[in-house]
């Protein structure tokens, strides 16, 4: 007899929230699946189904009913349960009792209070359409739903309304009603290719019966991978290429459950707007798929996808080009009023938007922009007076029509309407690289100007949130502080940019005009900093102790930190590398342990072991070789001659005495110790290297 079978579980409803589609249908995978696991009923293979109408789950070979259990509970012990004379106690018949059994038919078992009575029950696995109804239950109360509705007079909630369940274990309807929904075995196709019931007599059909007859391809996957064949194909008729955005593709893909491609077009006379601002409309506001020619240029044309196969295309595609238009037109109206106006007329209107309300408005925080991107500027060999201009006029396409109606634009507008100004082409570039990375693994600014705005604007926000005490906490990070400071991290490191980051944070904030305590709040975004760094290198493969190891040295230049860091992971995999790790750890303990922080002198006539005359001399010699190399930041070279050092420091610890009685002796061992310790701190604290296996 077979012990499990097919299972399929469909909530149908009105058309569920397009964007929300594929996360509700994943969150409904995983907790109906974490409810048969703690019901104890295996399963195999898992296929999930999203459609505009449906949440859907075909799970195969699904237990029939629960393993049978043994419980063992546990009573008095024995010595408790008898008396002397071997007559049971109280204790003994209530346990008895509360068992269901006589007393001669409990146990004995030996525990760690000694011997107890105990009794093994034999409990029967319950059967599966029992638990069916609670787990799916479960599982649809756990779904993300930030908002539930209700619908006609139930009370019954849920993110749609539901029109039907379908519930098959086998040929069984698992008997239930879920949502106000009665469990069945009947499906629904397409609302109008097919709006007839769909019987399912076995779950294993489901799919089949849902593509034909149903019009309906049930598979979210497989109905995106077909909307982008489709896309594909229609584009290449007229010569381009889509922009098959993966977000837009997820969200046509929650629309349709039949797509069909339309092509349609607009009037070239639009190309003359920003493209940006078309491809905004074209895809946020009508889910169309913008085209391009061969050399990236906008097409007049775009792809849209019905979810209906219409005896009459020319109809949708004409319903679509007069949809769209206003939109345009709309857009062509906010790049001609804008134009009427230069950025720098605008600059005085940043001074009625806030920035934060204890920090002053935009146009404050465009003055200080302005300042910081000066020196920066200087410091990387680009253009101080252009980058103090691009920081005044960096916010300023915020108080433009055409940002106001799309926010994506910022920075984008600035660097259209800067070109519209006569401003030069580098600080028109820098408008647009001002807002760079706008998220993780974006792209970096690349002019010298749109490097310093861009690292000013961050840091000025860094330093004046901190200062008023909002630093990030928890996963509340109102200001996007962390991505601020990974922007700046990515910056300075992917460029190689010798900026040293606490005359930086210094600069910062003395453009709020003495308004913080300058020290611990330097010390604090220094700090929130290097913990953004550590994320990126342990993201790279660099191991916690590694980064531990150059963090500890606390370097203000982060291109610095990053050629000590890549020498140390070469410097570990060295023979050497463990002994020469445990031989630092040592040093410093005892030198922490005796108190002695200042550099000590070390006088050679107090030399009393050929061991401390030996390290001393190596030790001088290879000062000499390393001083060179570490002006020119060849700490690979610097550590791989200080790897030298290990026959003698092992010779040292073994022949001496390092805490002598005789005082000046213990403190000369010491100098030498420390002077040890310090050739390698001028590269990296490597006592903090773990053993490598």
């Amino acid at each position: 007899m077979a012990n499990s079978a097919d299972l399929i579980f469909e909530i149908g409803t009105e058309e569920l929230p397009p964007k929300a589609l594929k996360t509700l249908a994943e969150a409904l995978k995983l907790e109906f699946l974490a409810g048969l696991g703690k019901a104890e009923l295996t399963h195999g293979a898992v296929e999930l189904f999203a459609t505009p109408r449906r949440l859907a789950l075909l799970i195969r070979a699904c237990s029939l009913r629960q393993p049978d259990r043994q419980t063992e509970r546990r009573g008095p012990t024995v010595q408790s349960a008898f008396d002397r004379d071997g007559s049971p106690s109280k204790a003994a018949e209530g346990f008895a009792r509360s068992c269901g059994v006589n007393l001669s038919a409990l146990m004995r078992v030996q525990t760690d209070k000694g011997e107890c009575l105990a009794f093994v029950l034999q409990e029967r696995g319950k059967i599966a359409s029992e638990l069916l109804p609670g787990i799916a239950e479960t599982a649809l109360n756990r779904l993300p739903i930030p908002k539930r509705m209700r619908w006609g007079s139930s009370e019954t909630e849920f993110v749609r309304p539901v029109q039907w369940l379908l519930f098959l274990h086998g040929s069984e309807i698992v008997s239930c009603t879920l949502l106000g929904a009665i469990a069945g075995n009947i499906t629904h196709g397409h609302r109008f290719h097919h709006p007839e019931p769909i019987v399912i007599q076995s779950p294993c059909d489901y799919a089949g019966l849902l593509l034909q007859p149903g019009h309906v391809i049930p598979s979210f996957d497989s109905r995106k991978e077909t909307i982008r064949k489709l896309v594909e194909r229609s584009a290449e008729t007229l010569g381009g290429f889509a922009d098959l955005d993966e977000d837009l593709l997820d969200e046509v893909t929650a629309l349709n459950e039949w797509p069909v491609p339309i092509l349609g077009s607009f009037e070239s006379r639009f190309l003359d707007v920003p493209n940006e601002a078309l491809v905004l409309t074209m895809k946020q506001n009508q889910k169309y798929f913008p085209l391009f020619d061969g050399d990236r240029n906008l097409m007049n044309h775009f792809i849209t996808i019905a979810n209906i196969d219409s005896p009459r295309p020319e109809l949708i595609k004409e319903g679509n080009e007069r949809v769209v238009r206003p939109r345009l037109t709309d857009a062509m109206f906010f790049w001609h009023q804008d134009g009427k106006r230069r950025l720098e007329d605008r600059l005085g209107s940043l001074k009625h938007l806030v920035f934060q309300k204890q920090l002053g408005s935009m146009y404050d925080k465009s003055v200080r922009v302005s300042s910081l991107a000066s020196l920066i500027a200087a410091h990387i060999d680009a253009d101080p007076q252009l980058a103090g201009r691009a920081g005044l006029l960096s916010r300023c396409d915020l108080m433009t029509e055409m940002v106001y109606e799309f926010p994506e634009m910022q920075g984008i507008m600035g660097r259209y309407q800067a070109g519209r100004d006569g401003e030069s082409h580098l600080l028109a570039q820098a408008m647009d690289e001002f807002y760079m990375p706008r998220f993780s693994g974006d792209q970096l600014p690349t002019s010298g100007i749109g490097i310093a705005i861009s690292i000013a604007d961050k840091v000025d926000t860094l330093i004046g949130i901190f200062g008023i005490g909002l630093k990030p906490s928890g996963d509340k990070d109102p200001f996007a502080l962390r991505r601020a400071a990974l922007g700046v991290l990515r910056i300075i490191l992917e460029h190689k940019l010798d900026i040293d980051l606490l005359v930086l944070l210094q600069q910062a904030e003395a453009g709020f005009n003495g308004a913080f305590n300058s020290d611990s709040l330097i010390s604090h975004v220094y700090d929130f900093m290097v913990d953004r760094l550590r994320g990126i290198y342990l993201e790279k493969g660099f191991s916690p102790d590694l980064f531990e190891s150059v963090s500890a040295l606390r370097l203000s230049s982060f291109s610095d930190f990053d050629a000590r860091l890549r020498a140390v992971a070469s410097f570990q995999n060295l023979d050497e590398a463990g002994s020469l790790a445990a031989a630092n750890k040592r040093i410093r303990n005892i030198l922490r342990k005796v108190g002695i922080s200042d550099s000590l002198p070390v006088d050679t006539s107090l030399f009393q072991e050929t061991a401390e005359s030996v390290l001393h001399q190596q030790l001088t010699s290879l000062k000499t070789l390393i001083e060179p190399l570490l002006m020119k930041r060849e700490y690979q070279s610097v550590l791989m001659e200080l790897s030298a050092l290990r026959s003698s420091i092992d010779l040292f610890f073994d022949k001496v005495m390092v805490m002598a009685d005789q005082i000046d002796i213990r403190m000369n061992r010491l100098a030498l110790l420390q002077d040890v310790s310090t050739q390698f701190l001028k590269v990296a604290d490597i006592s903090c290297l773990q053993a490598q296996n």
